[in-house]
């Protein structure tokens, strides 16, 4: 059996070259991608997570996991798709209208990518209706919005006024967060849930994929 723990080590390590390299040779190996994915990638983003909270990691270190994590999945997406493998969940992603951060929202698509999310990335200053057309275009599940300034806040909430004009929001889960975003506020425009940091998010949006959560 193909001893996969220098993929895992190498996701904490941050090491994008030695987790596309050790990726390749579990392929070879004939090690199924979703075994890949399942078994060590997830368990390793997850323990990055872990370390993040414990404070023994911080944003250069999950930025540095994600990356390696993505070097991975660069190999095992097309393969996923050829087997019709289906993801954890559907996310769009985006830094709302206004608002040109991305840091924050970078990291978070990173680590819901090796969660087991498909996720779109819709960069910065993203408009209310690019969030709609997303939603129809990609059948997401969950929309992350995220704001690094009070100022961009409103944002959000006219964006979830967008979804119900367009009449998706009842299809689809709103994650927001960043910065300035509180619980409080989630509730207040009606988002299904607030995540503090890329992990509280991802984990958030594990449970809003299973339709269990709301603030």
């Amino acid at each position: 059996m193909t001893d996969l723990k220098k993929l895992h080590q190498a996701i904490l390590d941050g090491n994008a070259k030695a987790s596309a390299e050790e990726t390749a040779h579990a392929l070879v190996a004939g090690v199924d991608p979703m075994t890949i994915i399942e078994g060590t990638m997830i368990p390793a983003m997850d323990e990055v997570g872990r370390l993040f909270e414990c404070q023994d990691y911080f944003v250069p270190e999950l930025l540095l996991s994600g990356r390696a994590m993505k070097a991975a999945m660069q190999l095992l997406r097309p393969l996923l798709a050829k087997s019709g493998a289906q993801p954890v969940g559907r996310v769009v992603i985006g830094t709302v209208k206004g608002d040109l951060h991305d840091i924050g929202k970078n990291l978070v698509a990173s680590m819901l990518e090796g969660g087991g999310f498909d996720v779109t990335d819709l960069g910065t200053d993203v408009s209310p209706d690019r969030f709609v057309a997303a939603i129809g275009e990609k059948n997401a599940d969950i929309v992350c919005l995220s704001a690094l300034l009070t100022v961009t806040m409103p944002a959000m909430k006219t964006t979830i006024e967008a979804l119900e004009r367009a009449g998706v929001r009842n299809k689809v889960r709103v994650l927001i967060g960043g910065a300035p975003v509180t619980l409080q506020y989630a509730r207040e425009i009606g988002a299904d849930g607030y995540g503090e940091n890329a992990n509280a998010a991802v984990a958030l949006a594990r449970e809003l994929g299973k339709g269990t959560l709301r603030p």
